[in-house]
């Protein structure tokens, strides 16, 4: 039986971020449960042993007690078989922000994300906040090269908005353009959203809202509320 899926919207690990990862602590089987920090999106500016230090910091803080950031930065590392089998061991994968198209392009057909799709097949909990979130898509945006790009596939026929709240929001016109077909999922910053309501709906937990844009409707959902990305 698969997993479950946390894609947040960044300015992760502080305040009520908790209230998702808390949630997805106890989806991934409790305190005791082995989580996996993904820092690979940081490395490019040289910042992932700090991000990940923040990452093992932050779930410590809740409580868990196995948590440790992998040394997945690059193509050569995504494919080491120590750090596959880690990831195939975990029961909580989190994949950190920052640059997306470079993590989407160091995990797409690397053994770790076989190792990924295993233990979410397995049922572990795979989450992400910002590029995290957006490379778990079907598709994600390349700011950097104003293109849309496709992703990795766990949510299929959506793309995510990350900072939606902030300057995620301003690529709604672009991405509709785009991407008339799919889902655009704009999460707030603090916000998250995860599959874990009944009958396949995801439900918002955080500080913000998450809007979905279907076409040519747009609808917000707060705190507690749940919602379906397929439904018409």
């Amino acid at each position: 039986m698969a997993g479950y899926l946390l894609l947040e919207g960044g300015a992760e690990f502080g305040g009520r971020m908790a209230d998702a990862d808390r949630r997805a602590l106890a989806l991934a089987g409790g305190l005791d449960a082995p989580i996996s920090i993904i820092p690979a999106a940081a490395a490019p500016d040289h910042n992932h042993e700090r991000a990940g230090r923040n990452g093992v910091r932050w779930f410590s803080s809740l409580g868990a007690r196995q948590v440790a950031a992998l040394p997945l930065i690059d193509r050569a590392s995504a494919n080491s078989a120590e750090v596959a089998e880690a990831l195939r061991r975990s029961r909580l994968i989190y994949l950190l922000g920052g640059f997306t198209h470079y993590l989407g392009q160091t995990l797409a057909g690397s053994a770790s994300w076989q190792a990924i799709n295993d233990a979410y097949q397995a049922g572990a909990v795979v989450a992400g906040s910002s590029a995290g979130a957006m490379v778990l898509c079907a598709h994600y945006y390349d700011p950097a090269g104003g293109q849309v790009i496709a992703g990795l596939g766990l949510v299929p026929n959506a793309c995510v908005l990350p900072h939606h709240n902030t300057f995620g929001k301003s690529w709604a016109a672009r991405l509709r353009s785009l991407l008339p077909d799919s889902v655009l999922l704009g999460i707030d910053e603090r916000t998250g959203m995860l599959d874990d309501a009944p009958g396949d709906a995801w439900r918002v937990y955080g500080q913000g809202a998450v809007t979905l844009y279907r076409g040519d409707q747009v609808q917000s959902y707060q705190p507690g509320a749940t919602f379906r990305i397929s439904e018409a």
